[in-house]
């Protein structure tokens, strides 16, 4: 006879439940020592230990730090993934900021990581996979935060990875070939509502930019009419990009935030070699392109003022997150039983500033981005905590688990409507030709 689905969620709460010392001591010690992307090689092996107690085998290394644990059900009729993202973002200030990189876990995804564990904790033993008519398999993934750019860019020509985000790389690497359907889960922070879950947002998709501007060395006292400046030309540069925010218009989310990155190599020497690292966020597509070609023609055009040149190298970013509202139906049901009352949960439709490479598999499979309001203050700032672990940890495993549940019981009739309902933006190799600009 079949055991219910409430009977199976009732287990897998009760397993996490009595875990909960393990989970939040793996969050914690997460975010004590935060990584930067494709460098998270202790939050890796501080998960692949966490897998090892269970028992459950698993590939490492996969995107240089990725950790895949794949668990069987009684039959595979779908494959279920549930992600937790490892990386930290710079917040130099932070009390946990690594000394040497200034890396930070101000973006809750130490809870992702405690989280995704929590889902493992809650199949172990508890007798749930033997009844369901899926897989899960548990991802750690590398690299979401889009940062260090350029350090990235050298991995990309060292033949080590083609994309800068972890999930695209998973894409790429083939990860997904045999996944249906993507489930995952952000921490936030605390909006004054008394809100702990929220169903729905959407994201920004980018893309990302390296420019250099390259001038020619002279004495900047004695000799700068002799040289070209660079720093010069960025300045105009960036002014140019200004000029241009007015021409983006509001229903396109247009957003556009550089950083120079290198300033020159000596403050008595016109600087020669100036660079630059930005975003052209956007809502979507065509509107991503159109701003992305508006700045590259005012970086040029700064180059142009000065007689400096202007290298802009354009990389494949993040799509726009579409949002899955069959899985938003069930995630928001499995809030309201672990919260205990709707008035704690949200249904939303409204757009972020954000963006994530979970936008880019929500072109390929149905795929839900869902947020637990368990951190305060500012996101990819010093001041960034998590204030309710029992939120940001434990609640946001249960409600990862209950749904896994309920797409792949009673025959994963549930998941395999999901899937049925989802009609594919890109194949796998339209997505690496048309975003990657993967050609064969």
């Amino acid at each position: 006879m079949a055991v219910s689905k409430q009977e199976l969620k009732r287990r897998a709460c009760e397993a996490i439940d009595k875990n909960r010392d393990k989970i939040v001591a793996l969050g914690d010690s997460i975010f004590s020592e935060p990584e930067l992307g494709y460098k998270e090689f202790k939050t890796s092996e501080k998960i692949k230990k966490a897998f090892d107690e269970m028992g459950y085998k698993h590939q490492d290394g996969v995107a240089i730090t990725g950790v895949i644990a794949p668990l069987k059900g009684k039959e595979s009729k779908l494959r279920v993934a549930v992600m937790g993202e490892m990386d930290a973002v710079v917040a130099p200030g932070h009390r946990c900021a690594n000394k040497e990189t200034g890396a930070a876990h101000s973006c809750g995804h130490n809870c992702m990581c405690a989280g995704l564990v929590g889902v493992g904790y809650a199949f172990a033993g508890t007798g749930i996979m033997e009844e369901l008519s899926g897989d899960v398999v548990l991802m750690a993934v590398p690299a979401e935060e889009y940062v260090e750019i350029e350090y990235r860019n050298e991995l990309k020509k060292a033949g080590k990875i083609w994309f800068l985000g972890g999930k695209q790389e998973f894409v790429k690497l083939g990860v997904f070939d045999d996944i249906d359907i993507m489930i995952m889960q952000h921490t936030s922070t605390f909006d004054g509502t008394g809100v702990k879950g929220v169903c729905g947002g959407t994201g920004n998709g980018f893309m990302g930019k390296l420019v250099r501007y390259i001038g020619k060395e002279a004495h900047a006292g004695g000799a700068p009419h002799l040289g070209i400046n660079a720093l010069n030309a960025a300045q105009i540069g960036l002014m140019a990009v200004n000029a241009n925010r007015e021409t983006f218009q509001d229903k396109d989310h247009i957003r556009v935030h550089p950083i120079i990155t290198k300033g020159g190599d000596l403050v008595n020497v016109v600087p020669a070699d100036v660079r630059i690292e930005t975003y052209v966020r956007g809502a979507n597509v065509d509107a991503i392109l159109d701003a992305s070609a508006k700045v590259s023609r005012a970086f040029k055009a700064g180059a142009d003022a000065v007689g400096a040149k202007c290298e802009i190298t354009d990389l494949p970013g993040y799509l726009p997150t579409i949002q899955n509202y069959d899985l938003f139906d069930i995630m928001y049901e499995n809030m309201k039983e672990v919260f205990g009352d709707e008035k704690f949960v949200r249904y939303e439709n409204t757009a972020g500033g954000g963006s994530t490479d979970a936008g880019d598999i929500s072109y390929l499979m149905p795929m839900i981005h869902s947020y637990f309001i368990g951190a305060e203050g500012i996101g990819h700032s010093e001041n960034y905590e998590i204030a309710d672990k029992d939120i940001a940890y434990i609640a946001a495993a249960k409600c990862l688990a209950m749904t896994a549940i309920d797409l792949l019981a009673d025959g994963a009739e549930l998941g395999l409507k999901v899937k049925a309902n989802f009609k594919p933006t890109f194949t796998k190799e339209e997505y690496l030709e048309k975003w990657g600009l993967m050609t064969k």
